[in-house]
């Protein structure tokens, strides 16, 4: 193979997991501008010296690179005025080291074990206990109610079932902009599980902003079939966006870490 077409080969690659790794590395922060610069960090280490990701696939490679990048500045969540960070951030103090990560990494982003080990440093047996600790830790540590906006029936029972098997209650499933909205306003939720595209064509993201443009800052996981077209860097973006279709593993993570962390952004469409 000529070194030629390794670049490109390589080169195609990077660009492939570019979005993901700034979903990553967003969830991370806690913050799409942060998260951003994390992952600029991790393209000029990889331009500067490609060798860092020698003996890895490249995917695995710049999630190595970037998780090194940010637990050396010391795992940092972004601050902001309304003090959410700053309790995030002592809750995360709470939880055993690189579990969270380690969780975010195998769910969200469907890396096996094995990667998982390389990624953050640690042996395999390691990294599946790490998960296994972080559901656990995660799932103790905060329960609410949460709306789930789904036109499509038997997705929104799955996701009804997995929620209240978390132990959150269900306010209630939206099939449109303005039943979600209705439901959001009536029963407000400290949680939104919500498709983006609705069945009168209206818009899940709209719903979203409206919502909480009403009632304040809250989580919210966005689940789409798409998840490219919103993982661009043009616009604000959520911390928590699932691809259908998805595992159950993926909702849990997302659910837990979602009430956990509280500091997903409103994406303005």
């Amino acid at each position: 193979m000529s070194d030629t077409h390794q670049q490109d080969t390589l080169t195609n690659a990077v660009a492939a997991t570019i979005p993901y790794l700034r979903r990553f590395a967003r969830a991370l922060t806690g913050n799409q501008t942060s998260g951003d610069r994390f992952a600029a960090a991790t393209l000029e280490t990889i331009l500067a010296d490609r060798d860092v990701l020698a003996n890895m696939s490249p995917r695995t490679g710049l999630f190595h690179v970037l998780y090194g990048i940010w637990s050396s500045a010391g795992a940092p969540i972004e601050k902001d005025e309304s003090g959410i960070h700053a309790k995030a951030q002592k809750r995360l103090a709470e939880l055993t080291n690189n579990s969270r990560e380690a969780l975010l990494l195998h769910t969200l982003e469907g890396f096996s074990f094995k990667d998982v080990a390389t990624i953050i440093g640690v042996e395999q047996g390691e990294a599946e206990e790490l998960v296994a600790i972080a559901r656990q830790e995660m799932s103790n540590a905060a329960t609410g109610s949460v709306l789930i906006i789904e036109d499509e029936a038997i997705i929104a029972m799955d996701l009804e079932s997995t929620v209240s098997e978390l132990g959150h209650r269900v306010t209630g499933i939206a099939q449109t902009r303005d039943e979600a909205i209705a439901l959001g306003m009536s029963d407000a939720p400290d949680l939104i599980l919500a498709d983006i595209q609705l069945a009168d064509n209206s818009s899940g993201i709209d719903a979203v902003n409206d919502l909480l443009g009403s009632l304040g800052p809250r989580p919210v996981i966005f689940i789409t079939a798409f998840p490219e077209r919103l993982l661009t860097g043009d616009k604000p973006e959520p911390a928590f966006l699932i691809s259908k279709p998805y595992k159950v593993d993926q909702v849990i993570s997302a659910v837990s870490q979602a009430m956990f962390f509280s500091s997903t952004e409103t994406l303005n469409i």
